[in-house]
């Protein structure tokens, strides 16, 4: 029960990882500058990368020796446990980038947190991903403050961003009975610290941009319980093809 619980937990993680790396991939040659187009692109290895780390320690957990390429490629939409948040159409440039900002204002005390985890190899993995998740954090808050503070255009686009993906935000602090079972064990942190710490960074960065966050309460959630927004069959289809069409294929 308890790897089962441990396996669901780092799941989790790396389907987030995997997600949001392969939403970002879209970018790659469409960025609105070339440094731009390379930090997107960076960010996006950097998310790929932890989920294989991720993956192979779920794989481990599981023991029904799978490898990280058959958790990535061939489950059912059902089986990923993602956050709603990180399947979102990447829409403009503000759009990405207050997404990416809510995630990695989520990650980096999360990841800070795991560090200190008993489980050793969960711990090795946020001890290395930790130096580029606090990189990914400092580039989109500095993004975010360039926009909120600029002009009326970027302005209106960072503020319909945020009022559009602020639904989603919820979700990232979900936790459901083997969250519990796994804090009881002091494996991993309660997301009600977490979520303090990524209010506080949300409030400063958005303050400083002269951006507001949005009074309304909606909350959509369903992707922690394998149920998701009409986008992911989409990022499937393109993320999965060439393992369906030529099946153990490898580079």
């Amino acid at each position: 029960m308890q790897d089962q619980a441990l396996f669901e937990y780092v799941l989790r993680l790396a389907d987030d990882s995997l997600i949001l790396g392969q939403r970002l991939g879209e970018w790659c040659g469409h960025g609105p500058i070339l440094e731009e187009d390379i930090a997107l692109t960076n960010i996006s290895l950097d998310l790929i990368g932890q989920a294989i780390s991720l993956y192979d320690l779920a794989a481990e957990l599981e023991g029904a020796g799978k490898n990280h390429d058959q958790l990535a490629y061939l489950r059912f939409e059902n089986e990923y446990k993602n956050v709603l948040l990180v399947e979102q159409p990447n829409g403009d440039f503000a759009m990405t980038i207050l997404r990416q900002f809510f995630f990695d204002a989520f990650r980096l005390p999360l990841y800070e947190a795991l560090m200190q985890s008993p489980v050793s190899q969960l711990a090795a993995i946020a001890a290395k991903s930790v130096k580029e998740t606090r990189y990914h954090l400092k580039h989109t808050s500095e993004w975010v403050i360039r926009m909120g503070d600029g002009t009326d255009e970027s302005h209106e686009r960072a503020q319909a961003a945020i009022d559009h993906l602020w639904r989603y935000t919820s979700e990232l602090f979900y936790e459901d009975n083997k969250d519990e079972q796994l804090q009881a064990l002091e494996q991993v942190p309660s997301l009600k610290g977490i979520q303090a710490n990524w209010m506080e960074t949300v409030k400063t960065v958005l303050y400083e941009a002269t951006l507001a966050i949005p009074t309304n309460n909606w909350k959509f959630e369903g992707g922690r319980e394998g149920r998701h927004s009409e986008h992911m069959g989409y990022i499937l289809a393109d993320l999965q093809y060439m393992q369906r069409a030529y099946p153990n294929m490898e580079w």
